[in-house]
């Protein structure tokens, strides 16, 4: 099964931005914090940036949030980043003349909507500056 980083690492980027707000913010310096390269880095904070949640400028290595990290949610940052957005996939490649295979999709797929609605959801709870004093607490500890 592969994995998608690319939640975690978007979230991982909006918080340095915040943290280390005033020191220098290049896609490399970023970069180094997520362990990844500046490209990755730069192509989150395009769409970061398309959806509202960033103000960047070009040559400028200074971006910031565009609101207030009590007012983003985990979701904002999920709906700016992830293209598909289903947490949950319904193989469909199942063998219909099997009683399993060849009606499964359709229970999974009204299940799985149920699963989608409570995560986004719960994610619309959590907001950015609470992920971020989670961080500063863990620093301190």
């Amino acid at each position: 099964m592969k994995y998608s980083h690319k939640l975690s690492d978007a979230v991982h980027i909006m918080a340095y931005i915040e943290i280390c707000r005033g020191q220098t913010l290049s896609s490399g310096e970023i970069a180094k914090s997520i362990n990844s390269n500046p490209s990755l880095v730069r192509r989150l904070m395009m769409y970061l940036t398309r959806s509202g949640l960033l103000i960047t400028q070009k040559g400028i290595a200074q971006p910031t949030l565009a609101k207030d990290s009590a007012k983003i949610s985990l979701f904002d940052i999920y709906s700016a980043i992830i293209d598909e957005h289903n947490l949950l996939h319904v193989d469909d490649k199942t063998n219909p003349n099997c009683i399993v295979g060849g009606n499964i999709q359709r229970v999974l797929e009204v299940e799985y909507a149920k699963v989608q609605i409570a995560a986004e959801t719960e994610m619309k709870k959590i907001s950015l500056k609470k992920i971020i004093d989670g961080i500063l607490v863990e620093r301190t500890n």
